[in-house]
């Protein structure tokens, strides 16, 4: 990862904000511009890009304590990043999103497009194909042992859900279905049969597209 010195002044996250607007930011990006810089030790890209590492292993809910430990985060980032999260949290809230075609799901998702590791996520419904909540369950290679039915269900069954849709972005870019995305796909739909929590649709993304398992007829 470049230090932010490195970048031309074009593509520095707060001239770009400036440019093109808040939505042309990665999260990496945009955590940079809440930062405001690093610190002697601790370029701001390398900084935020630690914080993302954490918040995108699904520990999204982090404690003063727990920022604190990232290192290059003193008590004033850790501060404004528990702010910004608590204020996202009251005000952007995908609880509500009613789920009518696959291409919904996509402003709950999209940001993990550019992830160089497997994101997987799973989306709890209620009755009215609405969304309940959008967790990521795993990060890694989408396969049977860490995708484990146990895994995805055990908020859906919390949140009372009727439904889930699961997701994955493809780093490598290409959006053809694996075996192995086709096997776990077909256990966690056994898997929703027997709870009573049916599983609509499962979503392969990356940058520019996606496929729909429903619109393919694959599930």
């Amino acid at each position: 990862m470049k230090r932010i010195t490195e970048l031309p002044i074009f593509e520095r996250p707060r001239e770009k904000l400036l440019e093109k607007g808040a939505a042309a930011l990665s999260d990496l990006e945009l955590l940079a511009v809440l930062l405001g810089s690093g610190t002697k030790k601790h370029d701001v890209m390398a900084v935020a890009g630690r914080i993302l590492k954490v918040l995108d292993a699904g520990n999204e809910k982090l404690s003063l304590g727990e920022l604190r430990k990232i290192e290059g985060v003193g008590p004033a980032k850790a501060a404004l990043i528990a702010a910004a999260m608590e204020f996202a949290r009251r005000r952007i809230k995908p609880e509500g999103l009613k789920i009518s075609f696959p291409a919904d799901v996509l402003p709950l998702i999209s940001h993990l497009a550019d992830r160089k590791q497997e994101h997987f996520l799973c989306i709890s419904l209620n009755g009215a194909n609405e969304v309940i909540a959008s967790r990521v369950i795993s990060v890694g290679l989408v396969n049977k042992t860490q995708v484990h039915p146990r895994e995805v269900f055990a908020d859906p069954i919390t949140d009372r859900a009727t439904a889930i849709i699961i997701a994955h972005n493809h780093p490598a870019g290409g959006l053809t279905p694996s075996k192995e995305d086709i096997e776990v796909t077909r256990q966690l739909k056994a898997a929703g049969e027997t709870l009573g929590i049916r599983l609509t649709d499962h979503i392969i993304f990356n940058q520019k597209d996606y496929y729909s398992f429903l619109e393919h007829g694959d599930i």
